[in-house]
């Protein structure tokens, strides 16, 4: 059962995406608070996926964001968003955001992107514009993404696309023929030599390497 918890400030969001996630039967939401009451929810609650706000009145979402990474084997926080502001997209992922979630994904979608999350998968809408992908790579890549790729092994770039593709490690070993605990390693491997702290920075990097065709999901990748 994967644990779910819900952050927005609007009671309309977070009763809509808790009817969506509750219909599945290996969801459950744990808890659907305001901004204010997310870092006490996530010790409280112990969810596996946070589905955060980015801009909330009563409390910054990055600020929450922060505070939840802090923690002791924090949960992944995925964000939701309306990308109507870029500064906050770039900042979320140099603060380890595992994704972004629009508001109004579709809701067939939804439950995928979740499980998705929850099995070390990535999150990244097609709708987050070129300016905020190549402003967090050009202010966070102290090397072209080719060179830092280069570094990587055959198995270990097979693993990076897979990865940027949306595949959780689960996914990645059944496409790989490897244990899951084999990928983790790799995973970590890929992570450390591209230098980055996150799946979502790495995917950022390996579609400026070029290393993505076309045809990767709209909504994952």
């Amino acid at each position: 059962m994967i644990r779910v918890l819900v952050v927005d400030d609007e009671a309309l969001i977070r009763g809509g995406f808790t009817h969506i996630l509750s219909s599945a039967d290996d969801i459950e939401v744990v808890a659907a608070v305001p901004g204010g009451q997310a870092v006490q929810a996530v010790g409280e609650a112990h969810p596996d996926v946070v589905l955060l706000d980015i801009r909330m009145p009563d409390v910054d979402g990055l600020t929450v964001l922060a505070e939840i990474r802090r923690m002791t084997d924090p949960p992944v926080v995925a964000m939701l968003t309306t990308f109507d502001a870029d500064e906050y997209v770039a900042a979320a992922l140099r603060s380890g955001a595992a994704g972004f979630l629009l508001k109004d994904t579709d809701p067939e979608q939804l439950q995928h992107l979740v499980r998705a999350l929850a099995d070390g998968g990535t999150v990244l809408s097609s709708k987050v514009t070129r300016t905020v992908v190549d402003g967090y790579l050009d202010q966070g890549a102290r090397e072209p993404a080719t060179r830092l790729t280069a570094r990587l092994t055959d198995r270990e770039r097979t693993v990076l696309v897979l990865m940027a593709s949306g595949l959780g490690n689960t996914d990645i070993g059944r496409r790989m023929h490897l244990s899951t605990g084999t990928v983790k390693g790799h995973v970590s491997a890929v992570l450390s030599k591209l230098g980055v702290g996150s799946r979502v920075q790495a995917a950022l990097i390996a579609e400026r390497a070029g290393l993505l065709g076309p045809a990767h999901a709209e909504d994952t990748r």
